[in-house]
């Protein structure tokens, strides 16, 4: 395979990787759980949290550390399911010596 086949191959990467963050950008989950209120956005950044003023007292504080992991885990799971749901939409991605 020449050097300019593999240039091609990683702009064909670098422009599908823009597609999926693009189609990504619009997409926004939100979960709740013990008190925690999560969002976050496509590009797994999160953009919004709600405390439950009960959880903010000191003798609570390892509740509310247990309840913004797992609102954080269950975020990431639901938009890495929609994630591969627009790769899949998108018609997958053809990365070389990667397995679809």
């Amino acid at each position: 395979m020449s050097v300019f086949s593999k240039l091609k191959q990683f702009k064909d990467m670098r422009d599908q990787g823009k597609k999926l963050q693009g189609a990504l950008a619009g997409e926004s989950v939100t979960v709740s759980n013990s008190g925690v209120g999560l969002t976050m956005d496509g590009n797994m950044h999160i953009t919004g949290l709600v405390i439950e003023d009960q959880l903010l007292a000191v003798e609570k504080k390892e509740k509310l550390q247990n309840a913004i992991k797992d609102a954080h885990a269950d975020a990431l799971k639901k938009i890495q399911r929609i994630m591969a749901g627009k790769m899949q939409e998108m018609g997958g991605f053809n990365f070389p010596g990667m397995k679809q």
